[in-house]
């Protein structure tokens, strides 16, 4: 068998790790700062915890979990009699008519009682069947579902942060994977839009750190100003298909945009040019300003618009007044159901990646559909992997200086006699808060000293017949060949001013 992962999932070598715990690092310690609280949650959920809370599209990318057991036959026992024996009764179920049930032992059953089976209606029915639970497909239908379970636990508003990886059946590409890390933060339980500010600030600080050598942009737009926009063009009840085409239409083109439109049939000749006029102010816009202006003549008559208006104005105001470079993109949808109000992504400039490597938003009553409605929560989720992937393109962890946890000092082993010496110095020195090994094997000198240089262990203690007599240790310095003799207590001096 030829060793191989999944398609769209990576091994993590430890200086792979390492990159990801400083980043992990960074983000705990603004977090923190901020007043959020960590907490965790299970890997999987029940499939009706995550099914109907990311659209359409995003319920096909959930990866459902296969109920243990024989649950084809039991299923299959079950709807044969429930759909050809409900009316009469069956002589013998098919499971007990075989001992040994094979496909041929299936079609002669079928054929015996003369049952013909709809293929399509089975496998919906069966895919109900063998799957409960799925792989968790973000961190915010989780989180919501832990507030109503806890709700008596917890203090409202409630500010926590999670880093946990997550799922989806995407198809891998550069900057996507099927597993991934999302770093949340997320306040639940107030309808300030403080929040969102708050919020703005904690990205522009992370991603001010990270990413120092190159500029990135922060957008933000409002569910609301989209779904004005749906009314406006007399497409209300098409909204998700709407918005789905007006985010990529930077990507796609006006063109490209308005033949979709059409093709799908989502807007009539006469309001093509609203949609073509929109798409292009978006574009041509000398700022956020000029949008707003142009978005105020525009949604004279929608309260949905005109409150988005008033939302992304206040948070435009706040941020330009704490130094936060933020824009408005009025074509911005971050295409999940769950998201009421504004929403904002992060995506790096001058890079070969594309996709937005933070984003997120207001979602007003998502603690609703677990039972606790009227509860308004907003956050941001960090990708983990793509800011890695920004971060090495730039060549940013070279300039870090960034260490794997590695032993500081490797004990030589001679044999028998010099490991069982050996063993409590190495625990003396573990004990004096300095991580050391004893070399497991009584193989050649050279060999491991090798192995010291290659896990790039900088002191090397050597005990041989004559140190063990006189009760002092050869301490050698990898880096410079430089040897001194010296007692255990005098070593773990040296070690930890030298560290």
């Amino acid at each position: 068998m030829k060793p191989a992962i999944p398609s769209g999932t990576r091994d993590f070598s430890p200086w792979d790790v390492a990159k990801r715990n400083y980043i992990f690092s960074v983000l705990k310690e603004t977090f923190e700062r901020y007043g959020y609280q960590p907490i965790e949650t299970p890997a999987m959920e029940n499939l009706e915890t995550l099914t109907g809370k990311y659209g359409e599209e995003g319920d096909k990318l959930i990866f459902r979990i296969l109920n243990s057991g024989e649950f084809f036959i039991d299923f299959l026992d079950e709807y044969i009699n429930k759909k050809y024996f409900s009316n009469r009764s069956r002589p013998v179920s098919f499971k007990e008519s075989f001992s040994n049930i094979t496909l041929d032992a299936l079609k002669k059953y079928l054929n015996t009682y003369n049952i013909v089976l709809d293929v399509k209606l089975l496998s919906s029915e069966l895919t109900k069947f063998v799957s409960e639970k799925a792989l968790r497909y973000d961190l915010t239908v989780p989180f919501a579902r832990y507030v109503v379970q806890h709700q008596h636990e917890i203090t409202f508003p409630f500010k926590r942060y999670q880093m946990q990886p997550v799922w989806r059946a995407d198809r891998p590409q550069k900057g996507r994977y099927r597993e991934f890390y999302q770093c949340d933060v997320d306040v639940i339980g107030s309808n300030s839009l403080l929040n969102e500010v708050e919020l703005l600030q904690m990205v522009n600080e992370i991603f001010g750190e990270l990413l120092p050598a190159i500029n990135f942009s922060i957008k933000i737009n409002n569910r609301k100003i989209l779904k004005g926009f749906a009314e406006l063009i007399g497409l209300k009840d098409r909204l998700e298909e709407l918005t789905n085409i007006l985010d990529k239409s930077e990507k796609t083109g006006v063109e490209k945009t308005v033949e979709e439109l059409r093709e799908k049939n989502l807007a009539g000749e006469s309001n093509i040019a609203q949609v073509k006029q929109y798409i292009e102010k978006n574009l041509t816009a000398s700022g956020s300003n000029e949008k707003i202006k142009y978005l105020q003549e525009l949604f004279t008559g929608s309260p949905d618009g005109v409150q988005g208006l008033q939302e992304i104005d206040f948070v435009l105001k706040y941020a330009e007044n704490l130094n936060i470079p933020v824009a408005l993109d009025m074509v911005l949808a971050r295409g999940l159901n769950y998201y009421t109000g504004v929403i904002c992504e992060v995506k790096p400039v001058a890079v070969t990646l594309s996709s937005s490597i933070c984003g997120g938003g207001r979602y007003d009553d998502l603690t609703g559909i677990f039972g606790l409605p009227g509860v308004s929560g907003v956050g941001v989720s960090f990708g983990i992997e793509r800011i890695i992937d920004v971060m090495n393109e730039l060549n940013l962890f070279n300039k870090l200086s960034l260490t794997v946890s590695s032993s500081k000092v490797l004990f030589v082993n001679f044999g028998p006699a010099e490991e069982k010496f050996c063993l409590p110095l190495v625990s003396t020195v573990r004990s004096a808060g300095i991580n050391a090994e004893l070399y497991p094997d009584h193989a050649k000198i050279k060999k491991q000293f090798e192995y010291a240089d290659k896990k790039k262990i900088p002191y090397v203690a050597i005990v041989g017949s004559e140190e063990m007599q006189s009760g002092m240790i050869t301490l050698k310095e990898m880096k410079t060949g430089e040897q001194k003799k010296m007692t255990v207590e005098q070593m773990i001096q040296e070690l930890k001013n030298s560290l």
